[in-house]
């Protein structure tokens, strides 16, 4: 069974930072996309931003120039670098792979960590 393990979320004032780290583990033979995700109160899941095995990454546009995705191959991890937050980007922030497994591919989840900014 793969796991993804997220840490790193807390309370940040507004312009604050924080980073994001999501950790996949278990019977893992390689790792192709992975993504963060956020979902806000009484709002859809929406996609923040993903990065490729090879490291090109796509960005919301709400938070291009703000935040930044990046991984460790080695260490099957990634990133998420985010800066001069705002109260709007308060939600769970949710880490997403494309994982293979002796199974095959499959979609995994992290179990979420949350984020908010607020004065």
């Amino acid at each position: 069974q793969v796991q993804l393990v997220e840490s790193g979320g807390g309370l940040v004032q507004p312009g604050g930072s924080l980073r994001l780290s999501c950790a996949a583990s278990g019977s893992i033979l390689t790792i192709n996309t992975m993504a963060w995700y956020r979902q806000a109160p009484g709002k859809q899941r929406e996609l923040v931003g993903s990065i490729s095995r090879g490291g090109t990454t796509l960005y919301k546009e709400a938070v291009k120039g703000r935040f930044t995705i990046s991984r460790e191959n080695a260490k099957n991890t990634v990133y998420l670098q985010m800066s001069s937050l705002k109260p709007e980007d308060t939600a769970v922030y949710y880490c997403n792979a494309d994982v293979l497994s002796s199974t095959g591919w499959g979609t995994n989840w992290g179990q979420g960590t949350q984020v908010t900014v607020s004065s």
